[in-house]
């Protein structure tokens, strides 16, 4: 009986120490579990400096655990993309507010059709802050009224458009007073998208977000180009109304101002005219890759009020050939030749082969016609691209047509007989389009080309008529200046987005698109702007987004700052709009590693 009981105690003191371990155990455990690291940034000599610091909490919660937060305040510009050009003045201190208080007033505004824009564009505002609220942000009583003043009546945004604004915030006791001050709704609307960039959040979707803005700034601000744009190719590849409206949103957000519309080309004519329905039935890819009449309409208007005009291109005549191919049967002649014609390389640069017919009047006429309908859809006076390059001699110069009209009408068939042609070609076009629009005052844009080289130009392209966009040649749009064009610059070597993915050419990143300056001419009105190219042979919806952005907001900050910097001095602004472009709903690629976006100076090159 002695030994059970000896036993048995000695089984309870392992049982007590067995206990004891598994608690103490249990109590590391616990311990390790609570105890974190988490990030905080403090803004020194203005830069973000991470660090980690120890915490009970997974994460921190507070205002200093936002790098977001952090790039708001800190530095002179803060997170601003593209930096302002006259004043800004960013203090240190944010205040939270709530997204259901914000209030407008646009009382002082010029006109009725100025506070009707103003509505849909503040309501563009709310739904962009919203953005960083998912699934949802705070509440709280703190009140934002943003008061917005216009001097000059409503019109449509042209190359002559003041952009320029003023922007001022403060805090009056539970309220945030903001005000904007603008001649134009495109200078208000500037200011709107800039103070958009002064509101971050911190928290998460753990913890509930917090909206804060930025407490105390003056911005006085303009643009230095007047054309800041973006081309998007639609006809190598169709891309829905969807991705070209997203693409027009990133624009906004950069304050670029010009989307051109590559929307036809050999290899396919999507646009669904009234006049000419025909052209997409024949051109489009299918019937469900075409953009109608009343989409065309509606793109209008969207681009509009988020500040951003629409320049259409019908490339011709090279670069023409899938839609025209109907005009036979139909009793019009060949409208278009060397249609598909092979081998390629022979009759023009890339295949399908197609370029317009010179010689038949139906061609103009048919051109009058998507003209016409365009026309009436444009702004009035807006600026139209008839595309104009790569014009293929070989292929004139081998249809039986073309050749036997030259020789009955005394046209030599060498180069300068068929450089003739090519520029009574542009003279017939104009004319059909200046009658459809009535005046004769519109801004017709070309590509730079063989047409448009400064010892023959003024022989073929009137100054007072053409703007040449500028694609090759360094010295080309200087020399243009010289003789007194206007120019927009589109230098491949730089601005050609679809560059590197295609040989022999070389990736442009955004900095070099950053870093190359604007030609220093001696009338710098006659310089426009630039922009970037997305032609899509090598690219569809799949991957558009991430080989635009944010490359194309590179030059967004170039054309509206011009900066006497380089890339980068702006590295850390441009990493934090890449991530507002993010935030958009934009598969923007990223530029560098996650530590080194965390981590301000530490991976600058």
């Amino acid at each position: 009986m002695a030994g059970c009981t000896l036993m048995a105690g000695v089984m309870l003191l392992y049982l007590t120490v067995v206990v004891r371990q598994n608690t103490a155990s249990d109590d590391n455990v616990t311990a390790e579990k609570v105890s974190y690291f988490v990030k905080s940034y403090k803004c020194i000599n203005n830069t973000c400096i991470f660090s980690k610091l120890p915490s009970v909490e997974k994460e921190n919660s507070g205002l200093d655990g936002s790098i977001d937060v952090c790039r708001l305040t800190c530095g002179r510009y803060g997170s601003l993309w593209p930096k302002p050009t006259v004043n800004t003045t960013i203090g240190k201190s944010v205040i939270e507010f709530g997204l259901d208080n914000i209030k407008f007033d646009t009382s002082l505004m010029a006109d009725q059709l100025s506070k009707e824009y103003m509505s849909e564009a503040t309501q563009v505002f709310v739904s962009s802050i919203k953005k960083f609220c998912v699934p949802s942000c705070v509440s709280y009583a703190t009140i934002p009224i943003i008061s917005i003043t216009t001097s000059t009546p409503f019109d449509y945004i042209k190359l002559t458009t003041n952009e320029s604004y003023s922007l001022k915030i403060n805090i009056e006791g539970d309220r945030i007073v903001i005000n904007i001050k603008a001649k134009t709704v495109y200078g208000a609307r500037n200011g709107l998208e800039t103070l958009r960039q002064l509101v971050a959040t911190y928290g998460s979707s753990l913890s509930k977000k917090k909206l804060v803005i930025a407490g105390d700034v003056q911005i006085s601000d303009q643009p230095m180009y007047a054309y800041r744009g973006f081309m998007l190719d639609t006809a190598r590849h169709y891309f829905p109304m969807a991705t070209i409206k997203r693409h027009i949103d990133a624009m906004a957000h950069s304050k670029l101002n010009v989307f051109h519309w590559h929307a036809t080309d050999s290899h396919s004519f999507p646009l669904d005219l009234p006049s000419a329905p025909l052209m997409s039935k024949y051109g489009a890819y299918s019937p469900d890759e075409i953009y109608s009449f009343k989409e065309i309409k509606d793109l209008l208007r969207y681009a509009l009020v988020r500040g951003v005009r629409i320049i259409i291109e019908i490339d011709s005549p090279a670069h023409a050939g899938n839609g025209w191919q109907w005009g036979k049967a139909s009793g019009y002649g060949d409208m278009a030749v060397c249609v598909d014609k092979g081998p390629w390389r022979k009759y023009c640069v890339q295949p399908p082969c197609g370029q317009l017919n010179p010689i038949n009047t139906n061609t103009y006429k048919w051109l009058g016609k998507i003209y016409k309908d365009l026309i009436n859809v444009l702004p009035k006076g807006e600026a139209f691209h008839m595309g104009g390059d790569e014009v293929a001699l070989n292929c004139w110069n081998t249809t039986t047509e073309i050749t036997n009209w030259m020789k009955t009408n005394n046209r030599s068939l060498d180069e300068e007989g068929y450089l003739d042609l090519w520029s009574q070609f542009h003279a017939n076009s104009l004319s059909e389009y200046d009658k459809e629009a009535g005046d004769v005052n519109s801004d017709i844009i070309v590509w730079s080309s063989g047409l448009t080289e400064p010892e023959i130009i003024e022989k073929y392209l009137d100054k007072k008529r053409y703007t040449v966009e500028a694609w090759e040649g360094s010295n080309i749009p200087v020399e243009l200046v010289k003789l007194g064009y206007k120019v927009i610059i589109a230098l491949k070597d730089v601005y050609y987005l679809d560059h590197g993915f295609w040989t022999p050419t070389n990736y442009h990143t955004w900095k070099q698109i950053y870093n190359n300056k604007m030609p220093i001419v001696d009338n710098p009105n006659l310089i426009l702007g630039a922009e970037t190219c997305m032609w899509s042979e090598y690219v569809d919806d799949n991957a558009v987004d991430s080989k635009v952005w944010p490359r194309a907001a590179a030059l967004a900050e170039r054309l509206w700052s011009n900066p006497t910097t380089n890339a980068p001095s702006a590295e850390y602004r441009f990493l934090q709009h890449r991530e507002r472009l993010v935030t958009l709903g934009l598969k923007a690629d990223t530029v560098t590693p996650e530590w080194c976006y965390l981590h301000d100076g530490r991976c600058i090159l």
